[in-house]
């Protein structure tokens, strides 16, 4: 099994900036994928980033490239979703994912955190 908790989440206005955290634990985190995934009430959970075991391949929504960086920390057991020029449509509970193996963009993630709230106003 592996836990994960996100951290990070809240308010900011459009235009600003956010970091989310995801600090896994359970496994051997460098054996996992890690995806970052938003849903917006009433929307189906969408992909936002991803990025492979290494850290060295990454995968990026459209909506988002550009604005967004994901990374990850293997000593730390974490993965961070840097967010900048934030936008209303933005706002959305961030659930970060783990799946053992290769990169991928689609939910098909074993491991789901519970998710931390970002708000973005206009």
């Amino acid at each position: 099994q592996v836990q994960l908790v996100e951290s990070g989440g809240g308010a900011v206005q459009a235009g600003g900036s956010l970091r989310v955290s995801c600090v896994a634990s359970g496994r051997t985190f460098s054996n996992y994928a890690m995806g970052w995934f938003r849903q917006a009430p009433g929307k189906e959970r969408e992909s936002v980033a991803a990025i492979s075991r290494s850290g060295g391949s990454t995968y990026y929504a459209d909506s988002v490239k550009g604005r967004f960086t994901i990374s990850r920390d293997n000593a730390k057991n974490t993965v961070y979703l840097q967010m900048n020029n934030l936008k209303p449509e933005d706002t959305a509970v961030y659930h970060c994912a783990a799946r053992f193996g290769i990169i991928i963009a689609t939910p098909e993630y074993a491991y789901w955190g519970q998710g931390t709230q970002v708000t973005v106003s206009s």
